[in-house]
């Protein structure tokens, strides 16, 4: 492996295992009324790594077949308790293809997040297990596929909620 592609691989490793941490300590009750503002971060910095993944050529593994790992871990726990935080919010609407389907979908941020996670997990998961090829593989492959939308997406709703919690104040009353 080209040191291109291990220096890509070390990068988006540590920036997932950042998004996973996050995420969990959010989902955990940490972040306050900062909650939107640290989602919004944990995820721009993920989109970001995805980014650099997209533009790079296409990865390719050796035999064009994905070497076999047990079954991932469940989040369904940290999905179920990110719904409770985001509450009301949670729901929300996205385009979810501007070019094909430009029908508005219902969506929810817990399901976005966590969907980027358990992508972001596989691929740690060959990156931990000294295969950091499969992991880059892994990680571009599913970010044209799944976790590249659902990350826009959520980093679009959770841009909205940061901007209403700063610029939809009551207007002060004067004393005249």
């Amino acid at each position: 492996m080209s040191d291109q592609w291990s220096a890509l691989a070390e990068e988006v490793a540590a920036h997932a295992q950042n998004y996973l941490d996050g995420l969990t300590r959010v989902a955990g009750g940490e972040g306050g009324d900062a909650i939107w503002s640290l989602l919004l971060v944990e995820v721009a910095q993920m989109s970001l790594a995805g980014a650099k993944l997209g533009a790079n050529e296409d990865v390719i593994l050796s035999g064009n077949n994905e070497p076999p790992l047990s079954e991932d871990p469940d989040i369904d726990g940290v999905r179920t308790a990110l719904a409770e935080r985001l509450g009301a919010v949670d729901d929300y609407a996205e385009v979810f293809d501007p070019y094909k389907d430009t029908n508005v979908t219902p969506y929810r941020l817990s399901d976005d997040l966590t969907a980027v996670a358990a992508d972001l997990i596989h691929g740690l998961r060959h990156y931990q297990a000294g295969r950091p090829h499969e992991a880059l593989w892994w990680w571009q492959y599913s970010y044209f596929n799944t976790w590249g939308n659902h990350a826009g997406a959520a980093m679009r709703a959770l841009q909205a909620l940061a901007a209403h919690s700063r610029l939809d104040v009551a207007e002060e009353t004067t004393a005249v």
